[in-house]
């Protein structure tokens, strides 16, 4: 006698394969995994159902969890390099307006925890995974430098900004954004982000004018 489904008993089965899933949600699954039980301990089996997968349909898009990992990081954080890329060559006429943009859009990025997984997860990864250190490293943070330093470079061309040491006044910039993100959302303290316009105001002033007394 054939076994009865559970669908022909009325029940829903377990979990269903969405013939519509994407690798978006493939991603987003996968980072719940990372986020909840860590990269090493994360199964593909467990983020192909979380997706609505077969695990076998899973590795038809990503054949390990290195490559979902990639893609996160591609997904989440790499539009961020990419929009400094784009304005670095689009604001070389006004360099401090562009800095400004990518300021503000970076903030406004950075206060989504869900972004903020991504790099805390390569951070603890680090020691152990430094190819993933160093993938992180080539396809965002040097690219994001890179265009950061050529539009202050472009500033001390044109007269808008002081000569200065063009690597530190890039780090001077990266630094307080960075560590707002890591403060709220790996620290848990209170956050700036809430109003990313007020903190990017402040953090300019502070970098343009430093705190010499003015006159």
């Amino acid at each position: 006698m054939a076994a009865t489904s559970p669908a022909a008993k009325g029940k829903p089965p377990r979990w269903r394969r969405r013939a519509e899933a994407r690798p978006e949600e493939i991603l987003e699954a996968a980072l719940a995994e990372f986020t909840a039980r860590g990269f090493e301990a994360a199964r593909m089996e467990d983020i192909a159902k979380s997706a609505g997968l077969s695990k076998a349909a899973i590795y038809l898009y990503f054949p390990s969890k290195m490559a979902l990992l990639e893609a996160l990081i591609e997904a989440k954080v790499g539009p961020l390099a990419q929009q400094a890329e784009t304005l670095a060559a689009a604001g070389r006429a006004n360099p401090l307006m562009a800095l400004k943009m990518l300021a503000t859009a970076a903030a406004h990025r950075l206060s989504d925890p869900r972004l903020f997984a991504v790099p805390r997860l390569v951070i603890g990864l680090s020691g152990r995974f430094p190819e993933i250190t160093e993938y992180y490293r080539t396809h965002v943070v040097e690219r994001a430098r890179g265009a950061l330093e050529q539009l202050v470079a472009a500033g001390m061309e044109t007269g808008a900004f002081r000569r200065a040491d063009v690597a530190a006044v890039t780090r001077a910039f990266i630094g307080p954004m960075f560590f707002e993100a890591m403060w709220t959302h790996v620290l848990g303290g209170e956050t700036a982000l809430n109003d990313p316009q007020k903190l990017v105001e402040q953090q300019f002033d502070v970098l343009l004018h430093g705190l010499e007394p003015r006159a």
